[in-house]
């Protein structure tokens, strides 16, 4: 098996083109190709399904490009796009692409201020929004000097001054658009980290990002794609999981995507949606896979035809990995990257042995190390920050007006990740924690991955996350946040029982000393644990009792 591996990722070479347009790509070459061409499903909240195809988005995407140049908006301007996934996001980023403008996908769920940040920062100049949360945008709209316009998609009650309506202005414009000349190298998307420190910092990528991303999408789907494939994700269209690893990736292959708006995580909804529409290959978020093993006799209560699993984002851990082949049939390829550089690392059923709890082997294309303090790399099997080589067409271009975070993002030849492991003997990445995540107790560094993975094996447990608390003795004492399954309680006994399971499955040092009982923990929109508001709280909370 290892040896597929190595063939393939020794004679693979980069094909990147020096005019390269994503919009292009992504839509008007299969428009062309095929009128007929299906490239999305919308499932809309009410069940109502509407098909699209590339002919579709093209024409709808040159009245959209027609009206934002009427607008003024020109090369290099910022677009911003606060939808969720339905066909008018699609449009919208096929259009701004074309347009040349650089597009700034953000979370529906945003509260304000983290509108007002980010569309203050890249002085966003026409945003497109869906009617929901119009009147988050109308109220911030006075702070930002730079916003001209604001397009609204559906039927809101008011629109206020300087507010089109989508669809009754694409009406006005023609679908025939000339896009404008792009490079592959030229700036074509913002998106915004959920960084621990500081404020969020725009990541500015290139037209090749997508490029960049495709073999890590491909092997992380075992080869995709597959006659018949289908892709959809839960995860949001704004995070580069599901518009970079899925949305984009999946347009450039001609392969359609399912979009479907769920309010909320539904085992039993999801389960009968996937099976209804007949779906091949999933994205799907640790937390989102995490909550789905409450669903008890998958496979002979819904008809299910997945393909292929790719997760990332988190460690999934050996007890999500082995219940998913149990009760899906699915070996899930987990892969690692960032927003500043993703797919970089994946495993692949079809070409490698699966180590459990390994992010698996550098997708073809990538260069990976781990480097010391220094950025100097290391050896096998020791610790240190996880490295990707300068010059990879996956990697950012900078942070947007933030020379100083882009030069702290590198050490010599590499961009750094912030993001602590090793590798083995192999050429297997494991992932240990963030730099700012690891605990170090009483001389001990425990990163804590393996404790919560761990912890998920134990029966009462649904969710944990694990951070260092405060010690007088021993600097930081491990502590788990913990959310228990219907049908336990919360008491010392149950806390008690977690932690001797633990203890008797890792290091003694590494069980958590101090156990807390949650109902939620905080998340980022893209559904990583945020430790750092936990360690934040702990630090606290201890501050006063000392």
């Amino acid at each position: 098996m290892g040896g597929k591996y190595e063939q393939i990722y020794s004679e693979f070479t980069w094909q990147i083109p020096a005019n390269y347009n994503i919009g292009i790509d992504i839509c008007d070459r299969h428009a062309s190709a095929d009128e007929q061409k299906l490239a999305l499903i919308y499932e809309d909240k009410d069940g109502g399904i509407q098909n699209y195809t590339f002919c579709d988005v093209k024409l709808l995407s040159n009245k959209l490009a027609n009206l934002l140049q009427s607008l003024g908006m020109a090369r290099g301007d910022r677009f911003g796009i606060v939808l969720s996934q339905q066909p008018e996001t699609v449009i919208a980023h096929v259009a701004g692409f074309k347009l040349g403008l650089i597009n700034i996908p953000l979370f529906t769920l945003f509260g304000p201020e983290a509108l007002e940040y980010r569309l203050g920062n890249s002085k966003t100049k026409v945003v497109i929004v869906d009617e929901e949360n119009l009147e988050k945008i109308l109220a911030i709209k006075p702070n930002l000097e730079a916003l001209q316009t604001i397009i609204c998609v559906g039927s809101p009650d008011t629109i206020g001054d300087n507010v089109l309506l989508f669809e009754r202005e694409l009406e006005k414009f023609s679908e025939k658009f000339e896009p404008v000349h792009t490079n592959a190298d030229d700036p074509a998307l913002i998106i915004y980290t959920s960084g621990t420190t500081g404020p969020p910092k725009g990541a500015l990528h290139a037209h090749r990002v997508l490029l960049g991303h495709l073999p890590g999408v491909e092997v992380s789907h075992n080869f995709f794609p597959h006659e018949g494939d289908l892709f959809w994700t839960p995860a949001d269209w704004a995070w580069i999981g599901g518009l970079i690893d899925v949305l984009f990736p999946s347009l450039h292959h001609g392969v359609p995507v399912v979009a479907y708006r769920a309010k909320k995580f539904d085992p039993e909804k999801i389960l009968e949606f996937i099976a209804r529409h007949k779906i091949k290959n999933i994205f799907m978020p640790p937390t989102a896979l995490k909550i789905l093993r409450s669903a008890k006799d998958i496979r002979s209560r819904h008809n299910l035809h997945i393909r292929s699993i790719a997760s990332g984002g988190e460690p999934l851990g050996e007890e999500v990995l082995n219940w998913a082949k149990r009760e899906l049939g699915i070996t899930i390829n987990e892969f690692y990257g960032q927003t500043e550089a993703n797919m970089l690392i994946s495993n692949c059923e079809a070409i490698m042995e699966i180590k459990p709890g390994s992010m698996g082997r550098p997708a073809p294309g990538h260069t990976l190390t781990v480097v010391d303090e220094h950025g100097n790399p290391l050896p096998a099997g020791e610790t240190g920050e996880i490295a990707v080589k300068k010059g990879d067409p996956v990697m950012f271009l900078m942070y947007w007006q933030n020379e100083e975070a882009t030069l702290k993002k590198f050490a010599g030849d590499w961009l750094l990740t912030g993001d602590t492991g090793h590798y083995d003997e192999d050429g297997y990445f494991w992932f240990e924690g963030r730099t700012d995540d690891v605990i170090t107790s009483a001389g001990y560094r425990i990163g804590p991955s393996e404790i919560e993975d761990c912890l998920l094996k134990h029966p009462s447990v649904s969710l944990s996350a694990v951070v260092g608390s405060p010690d007088e003795i021993r600097g930081d004492i491990v502590k788990a946040f913990i959310i228990l399954r219907d049908g336990y309680a919360d008491t010392p006994e149950t806390a008690a029982e977690i932690q001797g399971f633990v203890k008797s499955r890792l290091a003694a040092h590494e069980y958590p000393r101090e156990i807390e009982f949650v109902k939620e923990l905080p998340m980022t929109v893209t559904g990583k644990v945020k430790r750092g508001d936990l360690r934040k709280m702990e630090l606290k909370r201890k501050s006063k009792t000392t």
